[in-house]
């Protein structure tokens, strides 16, 4: 049976994992007839008011967030070990660029989180997929920009632009599609970039990610 690595950012598309996207990959997988073990960074960020859209001044642990969506079954990343997956998956939300890289504030600048870089590195080495859904392939871009990886975030040509400028290729699709990077084993999806989808598009575009995941594994 398959197993996939599932790094999620917290919970909550403002400043965490949009729920709806890491839920549709675990079923997904699961759909697949594949196991799924969740990773989160161990790390306090700040907090956004998902009704206001507005900081409240505190702070939440992105661990502790993140397993509210894996049920409390969820590991710190530093325990990822590459050689007990086949695959590789990141969902998407505003945390993917704000906690697993900083693409959020200093875009094609940008550095990926230490123990994300590593992560996605071994697997890149080991010659096994990933999948990178919303805004997360972003972080693909700042990994694999240099290999000229092909990525999609949708049709955002503000983000598609500064996703370009480390070197990636954008290809631009629509919700329900994924778009597939054969030569760097790389499957992104765009989810949510399209903001007025709706969750049964959100399920159609990830699982159809999932399963090219699954089998490129």
């Amino acid at each position: 049976m398959k197993k996939v690595a599932v790094i999620l950012s917290g919970c909550g598309f403002l400043d965490g994992a949009e729920i709806t996207e890491a839920v549709s990959t675990l079923v997904a997988i699961g759909q697949q007839g594949a196991e799924y073990r969740c990773f989160a960074p161990n790390k306090d960020v700040e907090e956004t008011n998902h009704l206001t859209k507005q900081p409240t001044g505190q702070k939440r642990n992105v661990l502790q967030e993140a397993a509210r969506i894996a049920r409390g079954d969820i590991q710190p990343l530093e325990e990822l070990r590459v050689q007990d997956f086949d695959a590789l998956a990141f969902p998407g939300g505003f945390g993917a660029a704000l906690h697993l890289c900083d693409f959020a504030k200093k875009g094609s600048g940008g550095e990926i989180d230490p123990e994300v870089r590593r992560i996605v590195k071994e697997f890149h080495e080991s010659g096994k997929p990933i999948a990178a859904i919303c805004i997360a392939p972003a972080i693909m871009a700042l990994a694999f920009g240099g290999k000229g990886v092909t990525v999609t975030i949708g049709d955002d040509q503000g983000t598609a632009s500064e996703v370009e400028k480390t070197g990636a290729k954008h290809s631009t699709c629509a919700v329900e599609q994924f778009v597939v990077d054969s030569a760097n084993k790389v499957i992104t999806t765009p989810a949510y970039m399209y903001g007025t989808a709706k969750p049964h598009q959100i399920f159609e575009g990830v699982s159809g990610a999932i399963a090219e995941l699954i089998n490129m594994a």
